[in-house]
């Protein structure tokens, strides 16, 4: 799977909800996130895939509905480069959106490591 691919089927699994360890098919088991700092993460944020599984779970718990729009996509070896718009949705109908540089490398067609950048809009 190319590195774009591996990225956005990310994005349609939680899209469609799953969270957890359903989750786990799209990742290398060393897969690890870095957050750089933003509204949510003030202070950014370095997980692996345990604790990353755990977030969605939180998420999911938190979303109504999430969606990623991907602006531009490119690849760069084994790296995805996407410019993407993420929506969620609040449980109480509030609106998140997040303009995002997204660094997606891949491992044998999984994802081993996310760097994104992003810039929520104020609240």
């Amino acid at each position: 799977m190319d590195p774009v691919t591996a990225a956005t089927s990310l994005h349609r699994a939680l899209e469609a909800g799953i969270a957890g360890s359903e989750l786990r098919r799209h990742f290398t088991p060393d897969a690890v996130t870095v957050e750089h700092p933003n509204l949510i993460k003030p202070l950014g944020a370095r997980t692996t895939l345990d604790e990353m599984l755990a977030a969605s779970e939180k998420g999911a718990g938190l979303l109504s509905s999430q969606r990623y729009d991907v602006h531009s996509a490119l690849v760069a070896g084994d790296t995805a480069i996407l410019r993407l718009t993420w929506t969620g949705v609040l449980r109480n109908g509030d609106e998140l959106t997040a303009h995002i540089a997204q660094f997606v490398q891949t491992r044998d067609g999984l994802i081993s490591s996310i760097e994104t950048f992003d810039c929520y809009r104020p609240c």
